[in-house]
């Protein structure tokens, strides 16, 4: 019986993924299912969701995984990289339970946010995303590169990374996606001397350390012509926060009704 052609396509890709994850001794085997999933399905950022809904048994796979670890032993490298890989992966489970939808903020009950379900099993509980974020990633390890990590299915979020994130990497994978998130001009920009960005850092403010804190932020991972204009105003800046796109962030045709 032959194999359809897109699922010989990520059966190699699981298969280069364990063999990198292996080699290089970054991740449990799990990891391969996960890795290979990303690299198969996310694209820039977005997610084709109608093709990891095909894909659902692995994506069950991994979550399994996940809810097997007991995170407490590990480094506290590897406890960050693990809750936002659960974070990450059980948002991705939420969108494919729930397709065809415009956005993540469409799903659950009027009274409850999607945020607010509780779906997210453990090895011993069964929580909330915001658990996940709220109680566990931003008081526990403190360090604001983490809302460059999480991805909330949605187009104003911080592109979906195509990885797991890993212990052995995760200080350099964090800073590569706090480096992209402000260096792409759609989502920071500075308008003479005002820098628009992502209501991220209007929500989250205090995590930056206030409104100085933000703007040291900024300047640590800006480049080019942003990093010059802000250096060239000094103080003198003053800070607006750009609307928040909560429409699906999937690659058109895969996920949201209407296309």
């Amino acid at each position: 019986m032959s194999v359809p052609i897109r699922i010989r396509g990520l059966c190699r890709v699981v298969a280069v993924a364990a063999l990198l994850l292996a080699a290089s001794g970054t991740a449990r085997a799990g990891d391969a299912v996960y890795a290979a999933l990303l690299a198969w399905h996310v694209q820039g950022g977005l997610v084709d969701y109608q093709g990891l809904a095909a894909d659902r048994a692995e994506l069950e796979t991994y979550l399994d995984h996940l809810a097997a670890i007991d995170p407490s032993p590990l480094d506290r490298a590897g406890r960050m990289a693990y809750w936002i890989n659960v974070y990450n992966a059980w948002t991705l489970k939420l969108i494919v339970d729930h397709l065809p939808v415009d956005s993540i903020k469409d799903i659950g009950p009027f009274w409850a946010t999607p945020w607010s379900l509780r779906f997210v099993r453990l090895a011993d509980r069964t929580v909330t995303l915001d658990y996940v974020e709220h109680e566990v990633l931003r008081p526990r390890f403190r360090d604001p590169r983490i809302h460059f990590a999480i991805n909330c299915a949605s187009l104003g979020c911080p592109p979906l990374r195509p990885e797991p994130f890993v212990a052995e990497r995760l200080d350099a994978q964090l800073d590569e996606q706090a480096r992209a998130f402000i260096n792409d001009p759609a989502r920071t920009r500075l308008d003479g001397d005002t820098l628009h960005l992502s209501k991220i850092f209007d929500w989250f403010e205090d995590d930056f350390g206030g409104k100085k804190g933000v703007l040291a932020f900024v300047r640590r991972y800006a480049e080019g012509g942003l990093k010059a204009g802000l250096e060239a105003l000094g103080d003198a800046v003053r800070l607006r926060h750009l609307d928040y796109d909560w429409a699906l962030n999937d690659i058109p045709g895969s996920g949201g009704r209407t296309q």
